[in-house]
């Protein structure tokens, strides 16, 4: 006899958990930019606001998510074995490198760059950890989610904290990448014969609509690298990088979250002969 544990939705992370990969993978990767941006001479303390803005936005949405948001402080206890935790250890050196940028000398901001770095490898690591959910403990997660930041950060830089031609092409050189760390993910999940819910949705519509949208991208900020409008599509091409992004990582953390289902193919009973559980890995 035969027995199947369907591969399940996961219900403990939604659309807030979404919200703070977005929008802290946005706000870390337009500091780094910004720091880039003045390597070149291009100072933006605004672009450095935001940044630190979006941060702040993305721990808000944990923090709403959370089933008693006044214990939230239990997040520091666990370093040693807590991604999250390091993550949120990392946000008060961030926010307070940012300020002085902001507020005091921008050069500070190569001070916040490397805080924000670190924020951002922990959230990618944050879903390697998570073993329960096979779209998310793909060791191809990592890049994805570290170049989905860089992208999302230069394409809002170019909004927010100018257009120099230099930042253009990072914006462009970290979409491609995103496209690639993308194409390698969809492979490992494949390779893996994850659920087939999760594969039917890293497929689907709406995910065939972010990749044309990122490609969109990728073509705006082109053309502005030619000198074909450069302002107006530099600036359409950084919008359409960073909601793009946030479709990707809602669509993995939401969508395509699913458990690996498990099949028993023998069913132990009492008496003699092979009681053997098989689980496939």
């Amino acid at each position: 006899m035969k027995q199947v544990v369907q591969a399940r939705l996961q219900r403990y992370w939604d659309i807030r958990a979404a919200g703070n990969f977005s929008f802290g993978g946005t706000g870390s990767g337009l500091v780094l930019a910004a720091a880039l941006a003045l390597a070149l001479g291009v100072a933006s303390p605004w672009a450095v606001a935001v940044g630190l803005g979006f941060i702040g936005l993305g721990l808000f949405c944990v923090w709403l998510e959370i089933g008693k948001p006044w214990r939230a402080i239990n997040v520091l206890f666990h370093p040693h074995t807590s991604w999250m935790t390091r993550e949120a250890l990392l946000v008060p050196p961030l926010m307070a490198a940012g300020a002085a940028a902001v507020l005091i000398d921008i050069r500070f901001v190569y001070l916040a760059a490397l805080f924000a770095a670190g924020f951002m490898y922990c959230q990618a690591r944050m879903l390697l950890a998570s073993r329960g959910i096979p779209a998310w403990c793909q060791k191809e997660i990592v890049p994805l989610i570290l170049a989905t930041a860089l992208a999302e950060g230069a394409g809002a830089f170019l909004v927010a904290g100018g257009r120099p031609q230099a930042l253009i092409v990072v914006a462009l050189v970290a979409g491609i990448l995103r496209e690639i760390a993308r194409v390698l993910y969809r492979k490992g999940l494949v390779a893996a014969k994850l659920p087939a819910a999760t594969l039917k949705w890293m497929a689907s519509r709406e995910e065939k609509g972010l990749t044309a949208l990122r490609g969109l991208s990728l073509a705006c900020l082109a053309l502005a690298l030619a000198g074909v409008a450069p302002t107006a599509l530099a600036i359409a091409g950084g919008s359409l990088a960073v909601l793009a992004g946030w479709g990707l990582k809602a669509v993995i953390i939401v969508r395509a979250a699913f458990t690996r289902g498990q099949v028993i193919s023998h069913t132990p009973t009492r008496g003699r002969g092979p009681t053997a559980i098989v689980i496939p890995s």
